[in-house]
């Protein structure tokens, strides 16, 4: 092989490493919302993105646009890495200061609502694109207005339910917590911040402990639902959110999603989705510990935990693979050629 052509392998077996490690930080994204008690984006998406049954989700609807319900699982701040009250200002707490989102923040009492009770419960959070994180939940404050924007104060300093990688069932994040003593219509705020990326999600869960007094008059409002697995798939063909990055507006106050994110932790291996009961959290790989197995290739990633990176590092290795090749199959093209002239 000549000095040229020595070079130019060299060029492209060095390109490969590059190639693929430009394509390995490519942002993954994580998506969900809080159905146990159901979150208010859930409840106007289960009622129907376009045409809603009760008069919040209709406000909701005129305010934000049908796009916001189908995108139901991605009221997010792409780099949030722990500054939510810095990044989200008080009265936008419901829509993570995103104008795609705006509709969720409508202050109203007659928001559909989940029944709540003191003590014990068991939370759910449907994950379609599940990763290792932190789920923080707040309640409001006796004397909460719902009639009022909603304001950071008018929660609890401190979270009453707080867990790290928690169990994935059957699509969904499952722990549980103490709920604190209440009375009437009350507010559950729930943060989940990723551990391997920056990026957070916010949801408010309309609840009532007791009578509904949430409203004027002493009317009670609807009771929410969480979309079911039919109506979640029936919509798909219209949410714009993608699991390799990010769909619908710019996030405010965010760069733009193809620069550069803040230094994060280490990234984290996903998790898998399990119908088993035990422990909240998952048993942390220690020194010596083998990791679970990767996940066979057209695994769909909600359902495997794997992440929005995994198509692009097969696409650079197929395409780095097919570049090695034809330049293998020139060089050796060249060579017989050569080796015709001589023989001649």
């Amino acid at each position: 092989m000549t000095a040229r052509r020595t070079a130019a392998a060299a060029v492209a077996l060095g390109i490969a490493p590059l190639a693929l490690t430009g394509l390995a930080t490519a942002p993954a994204a994580a998506h969900g919302t809080m159905t146990d008690p159901v979150s208010r984006v859930s409840a106007c998406y289960a009622e129907g993105p376009e045409s809603p049954d009760s008069a919040a989700c209709k406000a909701a609807l005129a305010a934000s646009g049908p796009q916001a319900f189908y995108d139901w699982n991605e009221v997010n701040i792409a780099n949030a890495a722990g500054k939510h009250k810095e990044l989200i200002p008080d009265g936008k707490l419901c829509s993570a200061n995103r104008d795609k989102y705006k509709g969720l923040d409508l202050p109203r009492g007659d928001w559909p609502s989940s029944p709540l009770a003191a003590g014990k419960h068991t939370f759910r959070y449907k994950a379609t694109a599940p990763h290792r994180g932190s789920f923080e939940l707040y309640l409001t404050k006796d004397g909460y207005d719902p009639s009022k924007p909603l304001k950071w104060s008018d929660l609890e300093a401190k979270p009453f339910a707080k867990v790290t990688d928690p169990k994935l069932e059957n699509g969904a994040y499952v722990f549980d917590g103490v709920v604190p003593a209440r009375s009437g219509r009350h507010l559950v705020y729930s943060i989940w911040q990723r551990s391997d990326s920056p990026e957070a999600f916010y949801t408010c869960s309309d609840v009532v402990f007791g009578k509904d007094n949430g409203q004027a008059g002493g009317a009670p409002a609807p009771t929410a639902s969480a979309p079911s697995d039919e109506q979640i798939a029936d919509g798909a063909d219209q949410s714009t959110v993608d699991h390799g990055g990010h769909g619908g507006d710019d996030h405010a106050g965010q760069p733009p999603q193809g620069g550069a994110a803040p230094a994060g932790p280490k990234a984290a291996e996903p998790l898998r989705d399990t119908d088993t009961t035990g422990a909240n959290a998952p048993a942390a790989h220690g020194a010596g510990t083998p990791a679970p197995a990767a996940a066979a290739a057209g695994d769909n990633l909600a359902e495997t935990g794997g992440n929005g990176m995994t198509p692009y590092v097969a696409a650079g290795g197929a395409a780095v693979l097919a570049a090695g090749a034809a330049l293998l199959f020139g060089t050796a093209r060249r060579r017989a050629a050569a080796g015709g002239r001589h023989g001649r």
